[in-house]
């Protein structure tokens, strides 16, 4: 992959060079050259403190350095950039800030890097209570935006004036990290606010089985990991997985009915909002239910992703090397799809 046609300005793991680094770990997790590489490419030096999630702030290229340093042995290093990532939580436990709660720029994103650290650094470098004042800090703001406005569900919340529900800016994507450590939620959090809001969330979908991308939005039209069904695939599979309620499973599989209908997107072959995000829909799917359905859609998938002749993508993405908009985001998926029962879209599923 050549640097030189990356924007070496741009470190974020969604567009700038640490998606690639989060590459390199995934290709050679155990190759010093390659884990040397990938902590090069996060221009840990050239932080700006402006945001704070793992995807498009400081916290996804300080939690891969923390990652990185670990594997490589520096414990010195690890705890300075620790503390480094623990020092961005003062907006985030701050329920009056103006901070949003999605996963690219608000506190799900924060979180979501607080965990990666946790699972992959031993021993663990957030103790209990910290990870549960992020996660409080994000259920206090969702009640306290659907009690303003009277919503019919208990959690809701707003990004730049809308009520998204999709992956990357909405409702599904924040649940569905907060599902993924229910080990975090008391059980009166799991039935009275996330589970009623899940339940909201399903009255919602368009007769087509799809879902809009955010309330009152009537256009059927997007199906790709950060709005529509895609996302919402997720949030239903770890649903069942915590409420042991088929219906949610059913959800699941309904929403990849829609992909696998309409999921060939012209857009491009991107994780964000292309077909390679879409793939890894099957892929958790199969996960779920170890159904081979959802393993060969996920193949032909991946082998709609290898074609490179430009006949499959009308519009040619603003970073095309990138992780979530790119080249190395498929790269990312052809790597996965070899051990499809390990397989983890990257920066959503711990």
């Amino acid at each position: 992959m050549k640097l030189q046609m990356l924007d070496l300005n741009d470190y974020s793991v969604y567009t700038g060079t640490s998606g690639i680094a989060l590459l390199k770990m995934k290709r050679g997790p155990t190759n010093s050259d390659m884990l040397k590489e990938a902590l090069k490419l996060l221009s840990l030096s050239r932080l700006k403190g402006k945001r704070h999630t793992f995807l498009c702030g400081d916290a996804g290229p300080l939690a891969i350095g923390i990652h990185l340093n670990h594997l490589m042995g520096k414990s010195e290093e690890v705890e300075m950039l620790c503390g480094k990532l623990k020092s961005l939580s003062r907006d985030i436990v701050n329920v009056q800030s103006d901070l949003p709660n999605e996963y690219l720029y608000g506190r799900t994103g924060y979180l979501y890097a607080i965990l990666y650290v946790n699972k992959h650094v031993t021993p663990q470098q957030f103790d209990d209570e910290f990870v549960r004042l992020i996660i409080e800090a994000i259920l206090v703001s969702g009640r306290n935006l659907s009690k303003a406005f009277s919503f019919k569900c208990p959690l809701m919340y707003e990004w730049h004036e809308s009520y998204y529900l999709g992956a990357a800016h909405g409702v599904s994507g924040i649940l569905y990290l907060l599902l993924q450590v229910k080990q975090y939620l008391p059980d009166d959090d799991l039935q009275n606010l996330i589970k009623p809001t899940i339940d909201y969330l399903t009255t919602q979908r368009f007769p087509s089985g799809n879902f809009p991308s955010s309330l009152g939005r009537d256009v059927d039209k997007y199906v790709q990991w950060c709005h529509g069904a895609p996302g919402f695939v997720y949030l239903f599979c770890e649903a069942y997985k915590v409420f042991h309620d088929p219906k949610y499973l059913q959800l699941a599989s309904e929403c990849g009915d829609v992909i696998w209908e309409r999921g060939l997107l012209k857009k491009g072959y991107s994780i964000c909002h292309g077909v390679a995000g879409n793939a890894y829909c099957f892929l958790e799917l199969y996960q779920t239910t170890k159904e081979l359905k959802h393993l060969y859609r996920a193949m032909k998938f991946a082998e709609w992703c290898l074609d490179d002749t430009k006949q499959h993508e009308e519009l040619s993405p603003d970073r095309p090397l990138s992780l979530y908009e790119g080249l190395a985001g498929r790269m990312y998926l052809f790597l996965d799809i070899q051990k499809p029962d390990e397989a983890k879209f990257p920066g959503f599923t711990l």
